[in-house]
């Protein structure tokens, strides 16, 4: 990575940034926010004003935009899932600003004032339609009173109020105070919500103590403006549902019809000018002078002779290009790894922990691995690898062209299908035991018998735990020593001798040395008294370098190695959780199928796919996760801090577009 400064002249700035958005091969920072000392000599650097006009534009066509995509039908469910819809790419020339402009004024006044109006008459629509609703469902209450309901209000003599209420006695009590007051009502609802639909009829005299009522215990229908029975108000309004139905329906045609000749031109120009917003708001992340502007950056070392290049070329040798080589502290640059395309899937696994540091050991292709190995060997069942291999494979060539996300995990998928399938194999675990079980017709028997190199396959992790266990902390040594390998690395590319003396190196004689005493005392290796007096210095050894980094706590680095290294005893673990509920569930989908007779069969086969269906689930998340424990707790924990910051250039990224290429003699 180097750091780049660029002095531009003023007349040349436009050209240059254009150019630099054009190749992406910088990424400018913002001088006010990342070096505002430069500040004090230099003056801000301020937007261009054609940015507040394409910011204009952009809202426009996003509010068409809106509108059209929510009236476009789109397919849906499964069809949809299976069948994604990429976007209309449209070819156009590269134009000038105002080219542009013109061009959108055009498009806009077309169609702007047609699609405005008729979304807004849709708004009307459907207001008008929700308060038609909402009139139906309080005459509903009173259609079986012989009313008008233009008399529900005050008038000269006489007051009349209707409306719902839950407290039917307390209003019949409080009305019973008032002569000359009459109360209809009718039950709505069940026992446990029972409510009344109440029309009380009283003397004007009474109004006061009525309308009290009605505030306190009645919720009151609203029928202003509104005259006739109820019953054929409802039909009248139902009817202007059915027309108002009418007239939404050839609106929203009308608007299909926009968006189908439309939409692709909206998404396309729109696109344009955000790319030319862009440019226009980033010069205020640069500094000026009266007649320069200073643009500050990062660029990769590789491109730094090309990027010169086509600047000075585009500016006609008006620019002054410095590229510096930064450090770590204060500059702080970004992060920028390249990744094997196959490996990919596995960068975006270490990003959800944090991205590198800039100069720090990129672990992605390592953890990758581990991470897959880890996972085939918890969940650890060929039957399952085959079905997680086979959706991965659907996956990467029905989905991969829409998705590039999909495309690298369904890439990482047929690893993690592959080595589930193989440990599976080596283990005796297809589907549990369905092989033996099912097809066999003996439970007992292995899937199949062979000795390779005096070793005898399949080994079986439910009858030999201890096999596997011992497999388990082998995998998890190499894999933290690994770890303590790339530490010493780190740590001697930041030229940290007494650390890689002491706090690295000091685990490589306690590991040998350790390993050597258990060896001797707890599993009876035989060893002559001159390798003790060895692996007891190499102890003493470790220690003394651990305690000249750590002081006396550093026993507790110990203890802490020590449970990083049990803790891979969970490869084990889960893998005996997916073999044994996976057994379990063919014993009972056995027996179940035995006792049904007739369709016995059809039951036990429901049953298998559906238990092994959840026993994959759940046994691939609780892999996935723990086997990216161990990645992140275990192994970071020797080398790896994170923190850093993604390489972002300033680049050009387009989705409904692409430049016409220019034909050549």
């Amino acid at each position: 990575m180097k750091k780049a400064s660029l002095v531009v002249h003023q007349n040349y700035l436009e050209d240059v940034i254009k150019k630099l958005h054009e190749t992406g091969m910088m990424e400018i920072i913002n001088i006010s926010r990342d070096e505002p000392k430069v500040l004090e000599e230099l003056e801000k650097g301020s937007m261009h004003p054609d940015a507040e006009t394409c910011t204009l534009y952009e809202i426009r066509l996003s509010r068409l935009i809106d509108i059209l995509k929510k009236i476009t039908p789109r397919r849906g469910g499964i069809k949809a899932f299976l069948h994604p819809e990429l976007p209309n790419v449209k070819t156009i020339e590269d134009c000038t600003l105002d080219e542009i402009f013109s061009y959108a004024e055009g498009t806009l006044g077309e169609i702007e004032k047609q699609i405005i109006e008729k979304e807004e008459k849709l708004i009307k629509l459907n207001e008008e339609k929700e308060n038609i609703l909402d009139k139906i469902n309080q005459l509903d209450y009173i259609k079986d009173f012989d009313i008008d309901v233009s008399d529900i209000r005050r008038s000269e003599y006489v007051v009349i109020r209707a409306g719902l209420t839950a407290d039917l006695e307390v209003v019949k009590e409080k009305l019973q105070k008032n002569d000359k007051t009459a109360l209809l009502s009718k039950q709505f609802g069940t026992k446990k919500k029972i409510q009344w639909a109440v029309i009380i009829i009283s003397h004007i005299s009474h109004v006061e103590n009525i309308e009290k009522i009605c505030r306190e215990h009645v919720s009151e229908f609203d029928f202003q403006d509104m005259s006739g029975r109820p019953k054929e108000l409802i039909s009248s309004l139902k009817q202007r549902l059915k027309d108002i139905e009418t007239e939404k329906k050839k609106i929203i045609n009308g608007l299909r019809v926009y968006s189908k000749n439309q939409l692709d031109d909206l998404l396309a120009l729109r696109e344009e000018i955000q790319l030319e917003r862009v440019r226009k708001e980033i010069s205020r992340s640069f500094g000026k002078t009266s007649s320069t502007y200073i643009i500050k950056g990062w660029v990769l070392e590789k491109d730094e002779k090309l990027l010169n290049e086509e600047i000075n070329r585009v500016s006609r040798d008006h620019v002054i290009c410095n590229f510096e080589t930064p450090s770590a502290n204060p500059d702080n640059p970004p992060t920028y790894f390249k990744t094997p395309k196959w490996a990919e899937g596995f960068k975006d696994l270490l990003y959800m922990f944090a991205p590198p540091r800039y100069n720090e050991i990129n672990p992605t292709v390592i953890m990758g691995f581990f991470f897959i190995l880890f996972f085939g060997v918890m969940l650890g069942d060929a039957g399952y690898g085959l079905v997680i291999l086979f959706l991965s494979i659907f996956g990467y060539l029905k989905f991969g062209k829409y998705s590039d996300m999909l495309r690298k995990w369904s890439f990482m998928g047929l690893w993690m299908g592959v080595v589930t399938t193989i440990v599976g194999l080596l283990t005796s675990s297809f589907f549990g035991d369905f092989i033996p079980r099912f097809i066999y017709g003996n439970p007992e028997a292995p899937l199949y018998s062979l000795d390779v190199f005096g070793v005898h396959l399949p080994a079986n992790s439910i009858k030999d735990p201890i096999s596997i266990l011992v497999m388990a902390l082998i995998f998890g040594l190499i894999q933290l020593n690994v770890g303590i390998v790339l530490g010493i690395i780190k740590s001697l590319k930041a030229k940290k001798y007494k650390e890689v003396l002491t706090a690295r190196s000091c685990w490589i004689p306690l590991q040998i040395g350790g390993g050597m005493l258990i060896g001797y005392f707890i599993l009876d290796f035989q060893f002559s008294n001159t390798i003790l007096i060895i692996a007891a210095s190499m102890v003493v050894i470790g220690i003394i370098q651990l305690f000249i980094s750590a002081g006396p706590i550093g026993f507790f680095d110990i203890t802490g190695y020590v449970g990083d290294w049990l803790s891979y005893a969970r490869l084990l673990a889960l893998g005996l959780a997916t073999a044994g509920m996976a057994l379990a569930f063919n014993v009972v989908a056995q027996l179940i199928g035995g006792m049904i007779p007739f369709i016995g069969i059809a039951v036990m086969i429901i049953l298998l796919i559906l238990a092994h269906a959840v026993n994959l689930g759940l046994q691939a998340l609780g892999a996935g996760i723990h086997s990216l424990r161990l990645q992140y707790v275990e192994f970071f924990n020797r080398f790896y801090e994170g923190g850093g910051k993604d390489f972002s250039p300033f680049k050009i990224k387009r989705k409904y577009t692409k430049i016409k290429e220019e034909k050549t003699d």
